[in-house]
């Protein structure tokens, strides 16, 4: 069963992340499909720009708890949207939840409809946001950041354009984001392609220094008795025993 939609229209590529019993959240199936979807548009002369949106009222609810990806495949996925020799643009109609905002992040456009509601969930099962971190501490506020990494609340789409999650919200994401995908397609390829490796450069020198002290954490913590404890408690729907 496929999980990544695919659609083509003037230049523009777009792969919906099309899981939605799961909310989208990243399996290893999920992680290894949409790799080997963006690798693709980055070879074909017929793609300008690639658009990662989704079906159903969640973007990306973060890693699946029950089918997690490897740390090194989740990196390499992040880092295959940075590196993309095309411009990718984020479309979000609904919500984000921990490594959906490493997606959000990694991409170099991003908007969402007004209603969405974004959070950085991972202290609340036990683990930090590691891996994410690579693309989001380059982009983000980081007193913004602190806050919400450390304490998983909930935000909203203004407040995720305020401190640089996103490009640009608005109550119709399709009119947001038709300037800048008129743009794109007005583009010459290879400009698009320099420009967006110069754009990069610096978020690129961040994974290669700490992807992998970053992705020895996240294995770390996902395998510590606070982990099961968080992931046993989210899946029975309860607090977790250090909730106070």
């Amino acid at each position: 069963m496929t999980m990544v939609g695919r659609a083509h229209a003037r230049g523009v590529h777009t792969l919906s992340l099309d899981s939605p019993d799961t909310r989208n959240a990243l399996s290893a199936a999920l992680v290894g499909e949409l790799a080997a979807a963006l690798e693709e548009c980055g070879k074909d002369p017929e793609v300008r720009a690639v658009v990662l949106t989704h079906t159903g009222n969640t973007f990306c609810a973060g890693a699946d708890l029950r089918d997690p990806p490897d740390p090194d495949a989740l990196v390499a996925l992040l880092r295959g949207i940075v590196a993309l020799p095309k411009p990718v643009v984020a479309r979000v109609t609904g919500h984000v939840r921990a490594g959906g905002l490493g997606l959000l992040a990694a991409c170099d456009i991003a908007a969402a409809a007004r209603t969405a509601t974004f959070a950085f969930t991972e202290v609340r099962i036990g683990v930090a946001p590691a891996v994410i971190s690579l693309p989001v501490l380059p982009r983000a506020d980081p007193r913004a950041v602190a806050r919400y990494y450390l304490t998983g609340e909930r935000f909203t789409a203004p407040e995720a354009a305020r401190i640089g999650l996103l490009t640009a919200e608005g109550d119709d994401v399709d009119a947001v984001l038709e300037p800048a995908l008129d743009g794109l397609r007005r583009a010459a390829p290879q400009a698009l392609a320099e420009t967006k490796a110069l754009l990069a450069a610096k978020v690129l020198e961040t994974f290669d220094r700490d992807a992998a002290g970053l992705t020895a954490l996240s294995a770390r913590l996902f395998a510590s008795s606070d982990a099961r404890e968080g992931m046993t408690a989210f899946l029975e729907r309860r607090d977790p025993e250090w909730v106070v």
